[in-house]
C-alpha cells in the first residue's frame, strides 16, 4: 500500500510539473519507471526473506551465502618455554588416552594429521597432547607464515572424518602402565610421573616418557616442547629429579635419555 501511494504521489507530481515545462512527460515516465524498479526490489526482498525464513534455527546451513562451506572450528594457541614450540587448542579432543610424538615425518606416516602438518616447509617435531597439538619449527622458519597453513591442516583433518591413527594399536604409548612383574619402588616411580609430573609437562606443550629404572637412577624422554628446550634441564633436575627423590627415597637421580633425532639435534645446537 505505500509504494501504490507513493505511485500515485508522483503521478501527480508530473501532471503538475507538465504544465511547467515541456520535458515533463519524460520526467514522468523516469519517475514510473524508478518506481517499477524500488516495487521489483522490494518484492524480491519479500521472497528471498521467506525463503530465508523456512530454514530451521535449530540445524544451521552447512554453506555459507557464497557458496563456500562454513569452517566453525576456533583454534587457539599458546607460547611454551621452548620458543621453537607453539601449542594448537582445536577444541576437540585429540588424543583419549596418553599422548603421541613424531619425532620424525617418518614416524608420522601412520597419523593423518601428523602427517598433514609435517607436510608443511619448516616443521621438525609433532606431538599430541589431550585436548592440543604442539608444534616445533625450524630457526629459520617464522610462526606467521607457518600458523595460517598449520590452521588449515588441523581443520582439514576434523571436517575429514579420519582417525587420528591408521593402525589403533600404535595409539598412545602406554610407558607408565603398572605391570605384575614391577617392583615396588618402579610402581611409585610409575605412579608419581603419571599422577604428579606428566600434567606439569604437559601444560608447557610436552611429555616425559619413562625408559627405566637401574641402579637408582631414573631414566626419562623428554617429549614435544620440552625435547630440544633450552630449559628442559632444569626442569629435569630441579622438578623431575627432585620431587621422585623426595617420595621415593631409592631414587638417587635422573638420566634424561636421548635419541637418534634428539641426539642429532643437539649436536646442531652445540655447533650453531
Amino acid at each position: 500500500m505505500k509504494s501504490f501511494g507513493r505511485l500515485i504521489g508522483r503521478h501527480l507530481l508530473c501532471k503538475r510539473l507538465s504544465r511547467l515545462e515541456p520535458s515533463a512527460p519524460y520526467t514522468c515516465r523516469r519517475l514510473l519507471f524508478a518506481s517499477s524498479i524500488e516495487s521489483k526490489a522490494y518484492s524480491d526482498f519479500k521472497s528471498l526473506k521467506s525463503n530465508l525464513s523456512r530454514i530451521p534455527s535449530s540445524q544451521p546451513s552447512k554453506w555459507g551465502p557464497f557458496g563456500g562451506q562454513r569452517r566453525t572450528m576456533f583454534i587457539q594457541t599458546q607460547s611454551t618455554p621452548n620458543p621453537l614450540s607453539l601449542m594448537f587448542y582445536p577444541g576437540k579432543p585429540v588424543m583419549e588416552v596418553g599422548s603421541a610424538d613424531f619425532p620424525n615425518a617418518r614416524s608420522a606416516m601412520n597419523s593423518p594429521l601428523a602427517k598433514a602438518v609435517y607436510g608443511i616447509d619448516g616443521i621438525t617435531r609433532v606431538f599430541f597432547g589431550s585436548d592440543f597439538v604442539t608444534v616445533t619449527k625450524s630457526d629459520d622458519a617464522s610462526w606467521d607464515l607457518l600458523k595460517p597453513e598449520i590452521f588449515a591442516a588441523i581443520m582439514d583433518f576434523y571436517s575429514s572424518g579420519k582417525p587420528l591413527f591408521m593402525d589403533s594399536n600404535a595409539a598412545a604409548a602406554m610407558d607408565t602402565a603398572i605391570h605384575e612383574d614391577d617392583s615396588e619402588t618402579v610402581a611409585m616411580i610409575k605412579e608419581l610421573l603419571e599422577t604428579r609430573i606428566r600434567p606439569a609437562v604437559q601444560d608447557d606443550g610436552g611429555d616425559i616418557e619413562y625408559r627405566g629404572f637401574d641402579l637408582g637412577i631414573v631414566k626419562l624422554r623428554m617429549q614435544g616442547a620440552c625435547s630440544g628446550c633450552p630449559s628442559s634441564s632444569v626442569t629435569l633436575k630441579s622438578g623431575i629429579e627432585n620431587m621422585l627423590m623426595h617420595y621415593v627415597p631409592e631414587v638417587k637421580g635422573v638420566e634424561q635419555e636421548l635419541d637418534a633425532e634428539d641426539e642429532d639435534a643437539a649436536l646442531t645446537g652445540q655447533m650453531d
